[in-house]
C-alpha cells in the first residue's frame, strides 16, 4: 500500500500498518510526540490499523486535532481519578473543548478543595500509567456492560446510536469509558494540568433534565504553558462583565424577578441610553431610516402568517390559553389550516388564539410597511426599531447580560426593489462595520455567512433552487465587498441566509453580534408589494438586520473589551470635579454647572476626604477625567486635570477644558491609556 504524506511524499508499505507505526517509521521523535491521525480527512486514533492506499496526517500537541486528542485523554484521567475518590458519581459525557475539556457527573457539587483532591489522584493515575486499550462491542453486549457498571447515562447514549454503529470503549488501567476516541498511547505526555472550575449543567443540555456537576480543566505538554494559561485566566476574571458589570453598578439581578431578566442601574442604564440615542440619530439622520413603535405582544396569528410560530413557539412566552393541551390542539388545528394557504381562515379562528411576547419585530413593521400603499419611489423603505424583544432562553444556557430573557435590539427591516438589493445590502454592512470601528470592536470579529441545510430541508421555506439562487447573490455581494467570511451550512433563518458578525467573550465562546439577512420568503406571506413603473403590483425583496445587535449583549462586550475602562463618551460618569476642602466646593460647583451645561456628565466629591483617597477612590472606579480644584484654579478660572490615560495633564483655563471633552466627546475618539510608568 502507498501512504501519501502531508508534505507531498509517500511511503510504501507490504503490509498493514498502525498509525503509530508509521510514525515509528519516519521518525522517533514523531511517534513519541504523536497524538492522533488523519486517514483521508478522517481523524482517527494512533491505533488504527491501515491496509489500504490513503493520505495519512500525523497530528501532534502543536496541532487542533492533536490538543483534542490530548485534553480529550485527559477527562479520562479526571473520570478515572474521580472515580475513585466518588465510586457513586455517574458518568455522563467528557469532551475535549478549545483550551481544554469538561466532564459531566451526576454527582453533589464541589468545591475548590474537592478540586484539588481530585486534582492529587489525577497525578497518581498518570503516575501509574496503566495502558490504554481500546474495544468494540455489539449495541446489546455494549448497553449489558453499562448497565454492569450502573452507568445509565452512558446506556441512554449506547441506546440511541443507530443499531449496525461501531461502539467503541477506551480501557484505561481500572476504568473503563465509552468513548469514540482518538486518544494517546500512553498517559506519560501528560506533564501539566489543572482543574479550572465547576459548575452545573444540564444533562444534553435540557432544563427538563436533572442538574449534573461539570467539571472544566486544561491539560499542557509543559508546565511553562499551562502556566501561562492559568496566568491569562486570572486576567482575563478581571475583564468578565458578570464580576465587572456588578462591581461598577452596571447591572444586577433578582432570584424574585427571574434569571435571565437584569436589573441595570443607573450607570448601565446611561450607557444603554448613549448607545441608543446614538444608534437611533445615526440612522435616522444619516441613512435614511423611518423610526416605528411597535407592539410588546401580538396574536399567534400573526406568527402563523410566516412560519415563525411552528419554528420559534417553544422559545416563545405564549398565554391565553387556559392550559397545555388547548394550545397544542389550537396549534394542530391552525397548521392544518395554513397548509391550505388560506390566512383568512387563520383569521377566522381568532377567536381561539393565543398571544405571545414578540421573540423578534419583522411581522410588525411589514403592517407599518403595508399601511399605505408604496410605489418604486418610495421605495427602498427603511424601517428602525428600538424593539424590545422576549425569548424563553434555556435555564442553562442564560449568562450574564449576554443570553437573557428579554432584550433590545437596534432592529430594522428594508423594503426594496429587486434592483436595490445589493446597494442597500452593502450598505447594512457598511453601518455595522461604522458602528463595530466607532466603539473600537473591528478588530475582534469574524464574519459567517450562514446557509441552510439541504440536509434538512424541511426546515425551511422555499425550493432548493431559491435558496441557492439567493445565496449565490449574497456570495457575490460579500465578494464585492471583499469581505473575509466562512461559510456555515445549517445556520440560516428559515426564511432566507444571513450575515452574521461574530465575537467572543472573555473565556472564548462565541455568540452572534450583528446579523443582516436576505429574506425571499415573507414579502408574499404578508402579502406586500409595491407598484412598479408600469402600474404593476410587485413583491419586494427584505433585508433583515440590526446596525448594533442586542444592547444588553453589546455592552456586556464592551465591559470585557476595555475592563470597565470605557471611552469617554460612553462613560456613565465623565468627569468627577474633587475641591481639595470645603471652602472651594462653591467653585466646583460652577465647574459642575460649567459642564453640565455643555452636556458633560460630572458628579461633584464634596465630602470631608483627603484629596488623595478622593483621587485613588476616582481612579478605582475608572473616571476618565478628574479636575482638581483650589485657591489658584478658583483665582485664576482654571482645573488641574488628571486622566487616566495620560495622568497629570496639568492646569487648564475651564473653557479650554470644557472645549476638550465636549469635542471628544462629539468625536467618540477613544483616547489612548498610556503606560503607567510614562504617566505623569
Amino acid at each position: 500500500m502507498i501512504i501519501q504524506l502531508k508534505d507531498g511524499s509517500k511511503k510504501e508499505y507490504a503490509q498493514p500498518m498502525t498509525v503509530i507505526d508509521i510514525a515509528r517509521d519516519l521518525s522517533e521523535g514523531l511517534a513519541r510526540n504523536a497524538c492522533a491521525g488523519q486517514v483521508d480527512g478522517k481523524t482517527v486514533d494512533l491505533r488504527t490499523v491501515i491496509d489500504h492506499d490513503c493520505q495519512l496526517n500525523i497530528f501532534t500537541f502543536n496541532d487542533d486535532e492533536g490538543k483534542l486528542a490530548f485534553r480529550h485523554t485527559t477527562s479520562h484521567v479526571l473520570a478515572q481519578a474521580l472515580k475513585r475518590l466518588y465510586p457513586e458519581a455517574k458518568l455522563a459525557i467528557g469532551p475535549a473543548i478549545e483550551d481544554g475539556y469538561y466532564y459531566d457527573f451526576d454527582m453533589k457539587s464541589l468545591t475548590r478543595e474537592d478540586l484539588d483532591a481530585i486534582e492529587k489522584e489525577m497525578k497518581k493515575v498518570i503516575k501509574e500509567n496503566p495502558p490504554i486499550e481500546r474495544f468494540e462491542l455489539p449495541q446489546e453486549e455494549a448497553i449489558r456492560f453499562m448497565e454492569e457498571r450502573e452507568e445509565p447515562y452512558k446506556v441512554e447514549l449506547i441506546q440511541d446510536l443507530p443499531e449496525d454503529a461501531v461502539i467503541s470503549f477506551y480501557k484505561q488501567g481500572d476504568f473503563t469509558d465509552l468513548c469514540a476516541g482518538p486518544h494517546l498511547m500512553s498517559l506519560k505526555p501528560i506533564k501539566a494540568f489543572k482543574l479550572t472550575s465547576s459548575s452545573g449543567a444540564y444533562w444534553r443540555g435540557n432544563e427538563k433534565n436533572k442538574m449534573l456537576t461539570r467539571i472544566y480543566g486544561t491539560s499542557y505538554t509543559k508546565k511553562a504553558d499551562l502556566a501561562e494559561r492559568l496566568k491569562y485566566l486570572e486576567e482575563i476574571k478581571l475583564r468578565d462583565h458578570n464580576r465587572l458589570g456588578r462591581e461598577m453598578d452596571i447591572f444586577t439581578t433578582v432570584d424574585v424577578i427571574g434569571q435571565g431578566l437584569p436589573l441595570f442601574m443607573p450607570n448601565g442604564t446611561k450607557m444603554i441610553q448613549k448607545l441608543q440615542r446614538w444608534i437611533e440619530d445615526l440612522e435616522d439622520y444619516e441613512w435614511g431610516y423611518v423610526r416605528t413603535r411597535t407592539p410588546l405582544m401580538a396574536k399567534s396569528t400573526l406568527y402563523k402568517i410566516s412560519d415563525h410560530w411552528y419554528h420559534y413557539k417553544d422559545g416563545m412566552f405564549v398565554f391565553g390559553y387556559e392550559n397545555k393541551a388547548d394550545l397544542e390542539n389550537a396549534a394542530e388545528a391552525d397548521r392544518e389550516i395554513h397548509g391550505v394557504q388560506d390566512l383568512n381562515l387563520i383569521e377566522h379562528d381568532a377567536d381561539a388564539d393565543a398571544y405571545a411576547l414578540r421573540p423578534m419585530t419583522c411581522p410588525f413593521q411589514y403592517y407599518v410597511y403595508k399601511a399605505r400603499q408604496k410605489s418604486y419611489r418610495d421605495l427602498p423603505y427603511r424601517m428602525g426599531e428600538t424593539s424590545t424583544l422576549f425569548r424563553n432562553e434555556d435555564s442553562g444556557e442564560m449568562h450574564g447580560l449576554t443570553r437573557v430573557r428579554q432584550f433590545t435590539i437596534s432592529e430594522g427591516h428594508l423594503v426594496c426593489t429587486p434592483e436595490q438589493v445589493d446597494q442597500e445590502f452593502k450598505n447594512c454592512v457598511s453601518l455595522a462595520k461604522y458602528c463595530l470601528t466607532t466603539l473600537g470592536l473591528q478588530d475582534d470579529v469574524t464574519y459567517r455567512m450562514s446557509k441552510w441545510d439541504p440536509e434538512d430541508s424541511g426546515k425551511y421555506l422555499g425550493t432548493a433552487e431559491e435558496w441557492e439562487k439567493v445565496e449565490d447573490a449574497m456570495r457575490k455581494i460579500l465578494d464585492e465587498i471583499g469581505l473575509d467570511y466562512v461559510e456555515a451550512t445549517g445556520e440560516a433563518a428559515f426564511y432566507g441566509p444571513k450575515l452574521d458578525i461574530q465575537a467572543k467573550n472573555v473565556y472564548g465562546k462565541e455568540d452572534t453580534m450583528i446579523t443582516i439577512q436576505l429574506d425571499m420568503f415573507l414579502s408574499e406571506r404578508y402579502d406586500m408589494y409595491y407598484i412598479d413603473q408600469n402600474g404593476e403590483k410587485k413583491r419586494p425583496y427584505i433585508i433583515h438586520r440590526t446596525s448594533l445587535g442586542c444592547y444588553e449583549r453589546t455592552l456586556a462586550w464592551l465591559i470585557e473589551k476595555y475592563a470597565g475602562k470605557f471611552p469617554t463618551w460612553l462613560c456613565p460618569e465623565q468627569v468627577r470635579v474633587l475641591p481639595i476642602s470645603e471652602k472651594y466646593i462653591d467653585y466646583a460647583q460652577e465647574v459642575f454647572k460649567e459642564l453640565r451645561r455643555n452636556g458633560v456628565d460630572v458628579k461633584v466629591d464634596s465630602r470631608s476626604e483627603k484629596i488623595g483617597y478622593k483621587i485613588r477612590e476616582a481612579r478605582m472606579d475608572k473616571i476618565p477625567y478628574m479636575l482638581i480644584v483650589g485657591a489658584k484654579e478658583q483665582e485664576d478660572g482654571m482645573v488641574s486635570v488628571r486622566s487616566r490615560f495620560a495622568g497629570d495633564e496639568g492646569q487648564k483655563p475651564l473653557a479650554q477644558f470644557v472645549s476638550e471633552i465636549c469635542e471628544e466627546i462629539r468625536t467618540k475618539e477613544i483616547r489612548q491609556e498610556l503606560p503607567q510608568d510614562e504617566k505623569k
